[in-house]
């Protein structure tokens, strides 16, 4: 719960049954983007909730009018953060969850720091969530427009929390009429039509005793019940406020009721906020002053936390203090209400629990960190929380690489804290702590006094992505950490690295079919890589160039690139790049129909090949050059180059490309009018293709090809 919601229920006192929670289908493990439904006390409300069911059903603007809805009904609870507004979406939800079997999506549209979520974030974040495909670095308009259509035909229940305007909401909504959207935030969504705000104020006085009854305990109240009320009176009502008394109550059992309304009315005034929000900075402050002086200090440096989402190795880090300690910490602070509990634990081997600080709290923490702390303790103990999640993050990747013992020895020497018992549990651990993992690599870069601990983490973030993912599920976080990369090369006037990221988003969009941005791209970093004077930089960047011209059709740029990074590599004396250079070459001569130049360049690439004893890249490039021969009107040299193709994939034991280049030798021989041995090359590629062990000549390595000489093949 983020806006001041009851907190998390004790689980003595939770009620019995499973927790509602409504998935949508085929809903993928990864990117664990979206809140996760928690059972909570939940009181009151019961004339808004039976307003809001009302408006769904409510005759809108387009019936009125005889037009058929085109998008789905849009529900608004407005109210200030700690009134409950997510509370009562969550309750909302949780009642109208079986009447949208495609499931209930979440998404959270204001950062922990109050700052507005940037649309696409958004919609990449929901696509995901749908398993829908997420295009790496798309814009706004190409997101929003791929999540309608993920929703067409779909009956999903959308939540979208803590929305700053409207301009935020109006993208999401799914042009889908049986979907419905309930919307949070503080006031009206102008610009949204059609739209009646469920506005809220403070809980009514039966309700509100109730929950204070719950988190104090009902001894007290019920021994002073016009005690208990005038503390709701002095909290307004609010939920958020009546945690934190209730919570500070619980914490104090020799305290009374009267001195909590006592101590409410003594607290001065907050500067600075309207009257809901000096009723709810007293109840935080009553909650505050009670802390243990650790306790309050680890409490306001979790305004550190990225995304407002700590665990245990977040609140250790910040604090400097052990693993154990940090997580009696956070569950004081959750039993107090400072806390919401984000995720539960899983057991001894599984994650470990993940809190968040409530929005409504945020700000005041905020407060309280640069008021307590120096500049310097703060940057420490940001460095130190960083430190401590580059070195999970390797942790993490390491556990891909079990099969390698110096790797195993690494691991073997981390502290116990940081190891993961399975490759499994770390890409648990990887996707359930994304967000907020993300959203440190943002803030660091962002922040600019930590430039090297921020490279640092965005590289082992996007290893650890890459090594668990693989680089197609992983681009659209790629896209977005190499952005932070480039962000941090520009600043630091690294040449280098700038020309390392642009390369590697050059890639993103060439992958996504954006060729002209990819070219755009690989020209700048050529220009950075020169600057730098990294030759490697330099021929990787020349070599992209020309793949860009290749696939805009421009064969004859794509060659003079090809061929100026093929100079740099020949310099060098990079064989492997070579080969691959030269075969780069013949493709486009074989594209723009310059054979003799393809057949040239295919035999460099063959000749280079087998320099590396490299027998498939050996047996593929002379399978080109047997094309290229065709071409220029030599059958008989094609024939006899395609054989030695065949033997050369028969070294390398590869059966479906030595099948391949016995069907291209097979489709020579015909023309040559050796129909027989035609045939007898395409039965051994049937053979080939059937599985390992079929019998006939074509078997293996070594096997005969007795009989099978083509006519002039000497």
């Amino acid at each position: 719960m983020e806006t001041g919601g009851p907190a998390v229920v004790p689980p003595e006192r939770r009620p019995v049954g499973p927790a509602p929670v409504v998935s949508p289908r085929q809903r993928p493990t990864r990117t664990p983007s979206f809140t996760t439904q928690r059972t909570e006390l939940f009181v009151g409300r019961q004339r808004e909730l039976k307003e809001l069911r009302a408006d769904i059903v409510r005759a809108g603007l387009d019936t009125l009018s005889g037009r058929k809805k085109p998008r789905g009904r849009v529900l608004l609870i407005a109210g200030r953060p700690g009134s409950g507004r997510t509370a009562l979406a969550e309750e909302l939800a949780r009642q109208l969850a079986v009447d949208y079997p495609d499931g209930v999506l979440r998404a959270r549209l204001t950062g922990a720091d109050g700052a507005p979520v940037p649309t696409e974030r958004t919609a990449r974040a929901l696509l995901a969530e749908l398993g829908a495909p997420v295009p790496a670095g798309a814009e706004e308009d190409q997101l929003t427009q791929a999540l309608r259509d993920a929703l067409h035909g779909r009956r999903v229940l959308l939540v979208l929390d803590d929305a700053a305007g409207a301009e935020q909401v109006d993208p999401l909504l799914p042009d889908e009429p049986e979907c419905l959207i309930v919307a949070v935030s503080r006031g009206p969504l102008t610009g949204v039509p059609d739209v009646r705000p469920c506005a809220l104020g403070g809980l009514d006085t039966p309700a509100a005793v109730e929950l204070l009854e719950w988190f104090a305990g009902p001894t007290r109240i019920t021994c002073d019940p016009v005690a208990a009320k005038t503390v709701v009176e002095e909290c307004g009502g609010q939920p958020a406020a009546l945690v934190l008394v209730g919570g500070w109550l619980a914490a104090q059992p020799k305290t009374t009721v009267v001195d909590a309304a006592k101590r409410l009315r003594e607290l001065p005034p907050a500067d600075g906020h309207d009257k809901g929000g000096r009723l709810l900075a007293r109840a935080f402050w009553l909650a505050y002053e009670a802390l243990p002086a650790p306790t309050a200090r680890l409490l306001h440096l979790l305004a550190l936390a990225p995304a407002g989402l700590a665990d245990a190795h977040t609140a250790s880090a910040l604090a400097g203090t052990s693993l154990t300690t940090a997580q009696s910490v956070l569950e004081d602070l959750t039993a107090r209400g400072l806390l919401r509990l984000e995720t539960p634990g899983e057991g001894p081997e599984g994650l470990p629990p993940q809190y968040r600080v409530p929005t409504c709290l945020a700000p005041l923490l905020g407060t309280l960190l640069h008021a307590q702390e120096r500049p310097g303790e703060i940057e420490l103990a940001r460095a130190r929380m960083l430190e401590r999640t580059v070195r999970q993050l390797h942790s993490c990747r390491a556990t891909t690489e079990r099969n390698d013992p110096a790797v195993r020895r690494r691991i073997e020497q981390l502290p116990r804290p940081l190891r993961f018992p399975s490759r499994r549990a770390a890409e648990e651990w990887l996707l359930a702590r994304l967000p907020a993992l993300l959203a440190a690599a943002r803030l660091a870069v962002e922040d600019g006094r930590l430039d090297t601990l921020a490279r640092r983490l965005v590289s082992a973030l996007t290893r650890a992505l890459t090594a668990h993912l693989g680089p197609e599920a992983a681009a659209p976080e790629l896209y977005g950490l190499h952005q932070l990369v480039l962000d941090v090369a520009r600043r630091c006037e690294m040449p280098l690295e700038k020309a390392a990221a642009l390369l590697n988003l050059g890639d993103l969009d060439a992958r996504a079919g954006r060729t002209p941005e990819a070219l755009d791209r690989y020209r700048q970093a050529l220009a950075s890589a020169r600057e730098a004077g990294d030759p490697y930089a330099t021929s990787r960047a020349l070599e992209s160039i020309g793949a860009a011209h290749q696939e805009l059709g421009d064969f004859q740029r794509a060659a003079d690139w090809y061929r100026r990074g093929l100079e740099l590599r020949l310099t060098r004396g990079e064989l492997a790049d070579e080969a691959r250079l030269y075969g780069r070459l013949g493709t486009v001569h074989g594209y723009a129909g310059q054979w003799p130049e393809a057949l040239r360049d295919w035999r460099a690439a063959a000749a280079a090949h087998r320099r590396l004893r490299d027998h498939a890249g050996h047996a593929r490039a002379l399978g080109e050059a047997a094309r290229a021969q065709e071409h220029t009107g030599r059958p008989r040299e094609a024939a006899r180059t395609a054989l030695e193709a065949v033997e050369s994939a028969q070294a390398a034991g590869d059966a479906r490309l030595e099948a391949a280049l016995r069907l291209l030798l097979a489709e020579t021989l015909e023309r040559l009018g050796d129909a027989a041995g035609a045939l007898r090359h395409r039965g051994c590629a049937e053979r080939l293709l059937d599985g390992p062990g079929a019998p006939g000549p074509a078997g293996g390595p070594g096997a005969s090809d007795e009989g099978v000489e083509p006519p002039g093949v000497q």
